[in-house]
C-alpha cells in the first residue's frame, strides 16, 4: 500500500515542515519590516515638524531683541510663541552651551532650588543626546554686529517618542502571542496523535484478538495429528510465532496507558529480539552484540523495548538489501544512563534528514507509511523518559541509532 501521505506534487508537509517555518518567519519579518519602516517614516515627518517650531520659536527670540521688535511684536510673539504649554520642552543656554538662561515647558518634579537645577542639567544632557540644537544671533546696535550667541536645545514630544518604540512594543506584543498561540497548537497537535495513536494501537490490539485465539486452537489440532509427530520443528516455530503475536498485541494493548517499567537485563532483551528475527530474515544478514558489561541493568518495559529493537533492525536490514551485518553495542553512557548502539552498513541517510527520519510519514518507502520509528521514538521518549536519535550517518557506510535508557 502506498503511503496515504504523500501527494502526487511531492507537498508532504512533514517534508517541507522547515520550507513552510522559513516562509511564516519570512512572512512575519516583512509585515514586521513594512510596521517599522512605516511608523519611522511618520516619526521623521513629525520631526521635521517639531524642528520647524523650535526653529521658529529661535526666530521669534532673536527678532524679540532687535530694535525693529515693537511692543505690539513682542507681546504677539511672548504670548503665542515663547512662554505659551503647548510647545516643546525647551532649555535657552549661552555660547557656552552650559549656563542655563531660560527654560520653557519642563516638567520639574523637585521642589527644592538644588534639585531643580539639578533635574534641569539633567535634561539639558538629554536633549543634547536627542538633537541638534537651534542656534540664536542676538545683534547689537542699528550696525546689526553680534552681540551674544545662544543655543536652544529641546526634546522630542512625549507623541513623538511613543511612537518611535510603538512598532517595538507591537512586535514583542505579536511575538508573544504567536508565541503562546504556537504552544497551544503544538499541545493540541500533541494530544490529538497522541489520540490517534491510542485509537489505532487498540483497534489493531483488538482486531488480533480474534484470529490470534483461532491459531491457537490450529496449532493444538496440529499437534493432535500422528503425521506431526515426527516435525516437532515445524509445531515449535509456529507456537514462537503465535507467541510473538501475543507480545505485538500486548505491545499494541500498551500503547496509550501508562507501561510498567521494571529493571532487566538489556543484553537479554536484545538477544531475545535478535533469536527471534535471525531464523525469519535473510541468511545473508550477520547479527553480532558487543558489550563489556553482560549483566548491564535498565528500566524498562521488556514488550516495548523489543519493540523498539525490533523496528530500527528491520528498517537497518531494509538498508542494507538483506545483505549486511547489524551489531548492537551495549554500554554504560553515565552511571545513571545505558547506552544500545544499533549499527547498519547500510545506505545511510540523507544529510539533514537524521531528525526527520522520526516524524509521522516521513519514509523513503514506496510502500511505507513512516509509523514504524515515529512510534520509537515514543516508546523511548514518552514510556521510558529516554531518548532516541540518529547517532552518526554515511552514505554507503551505514547508520547508528543510538538509544539511552535510564540505569
Amino acid at each position: 500500500m502506498q503511503n496515504p501521505f504523500k501527494g502526487s506534487f511531492n507537498l508532504d508537509f512533514h517534508t517541507n515542515q522547515v520550507r513552510v517555518k522559513w516562509l511564516i518567519l519570512i512572512v512575519a519579518v516583512i509585515i514586521g519590516g513594512g510596521s517599522i519602516l512605516y511608523t519611522n517614516h511618520l516619526v521623521s515627518q513629525l520631526k521635521r515638524r517639531e524642528k520647524e517650531k523650535i526653529r521658529l520659536y529661535a526666530k521669534a527670540v532673536e527678532f524679540a531683541g532687535t530694535p525693529e521688535a515693537t511692543s505690539a511684536a513682542l507681546t504677539f510673539i511672548t504670548s503665542y510663541i515663547i512662554t505659551p504649554k503647548n510647545t516643546l520642552p525647551v532649555i535657552l543656554v549661552d555660547s557656552a552651551s552650559s549656563n542655563i538662561l531660560n527654560t520653557n515647558n519642563l516638567n520639574i518634579k523637585s521642589r527644592y532650588p538644588a534639585g531643580i537645577e539639578k533635574e534641569k542639567q539633567q535634561l539639558l544632557q538629554k536633549m543634547k543626546q536627542e538633537n541638534v540644537p537651534e542656534r540664536i544671533i542676538l545683534r547689537n546696535g542699528p550696525d546689526g554686529s553680534i552681540s551674544d550667541i545662544q543655543y536652544v536645545y529641546y526634546r522630542n514630544s512625549y507623541l513623538l517618542r511613543q511612537l518611535s518604540t510603538y512598532p517595538y512594543i507591537q512586535l514583542s506584543v505579536i511575538t508573544i502571542f504567536g508565541f503562546i498561540a504556537y504552544l497551544a497548537f503544538s499541545y493540541s497537535r500533541r494530544s490529538e496523535q497522541n489520540s490517534v495513536w491510542v485509537g489505532m494501537a487498540r483497534e489493531t490490539a483488538h482486531q488480533l484478538g480474534t484470529p490470534l485465539s483461532s491459531l491457537i486452537a490450529w496449532v493444538e489440532y496440529i499437534k493432535s495429528m500422528a503425521e506431526m509427530e515426527s516435525r516437532h520443528d515445524v509445531v515449535k516455530e509456529l507456537e514462537k510465532d503465535i507467541q510473538h503475536l501475543e507480545m505485538i498485541t500486548a505491545r499494541f494493548s500498551n500503547i496509550g496507558s501508562i507501561p510498567v517499567l521494571k529493571v532487566e537485563k538489556v543484553r537479554e532483551a536484545v538477544n531475545d529480539c535478535i533469536s527471534y528475527l535471525k531464523p525469519r530474515v535473510s541468511s545473508k544478514v550477520n547479527f553480532k552484540i558487543e558489550t563489556n558489561a553482560p549483566d548491564i541493568v535498565a528500566r524498562l518495559n521488556k514488550p516495548l523495548f523489543e519493540w523498539v529493537v525490533e523496528n530500527i533492525i528491520k528498517n537497518g536490514i531494509d538498508a542494507m538489501s538483506g545483505i549486511g551485518n547489524i551489531t548492537v553495542t551495549i554500554g554504560r553512557d553515565t552511571e545513571k544512563e545505558v547506552f544500545v548502539d544499533i549499527t547498519d552498513n547500510g545506505k545511510g541517510i540523507a544529510k539533514g534528514k537524521s531528525k526527520e527520519v522520526f516524524k509521522p510519514g516521513f519514509t523513503t518507502k514506496e510502500r511505507g507509511w513512516g509509523l514504524g520509528l515515529a512510534l520509537v521514538r515514543r516508546i523511548i521518549e514518552h514510556y521510558h523518559n529516554g531518548r532516541i536519535y540518529v547517532k552518526s550517518s554515511q552514505a554507503d557506510v551505514g547508520t547508528v541509532f543510538r538509544i539511552i535508557l535510564k540505569a
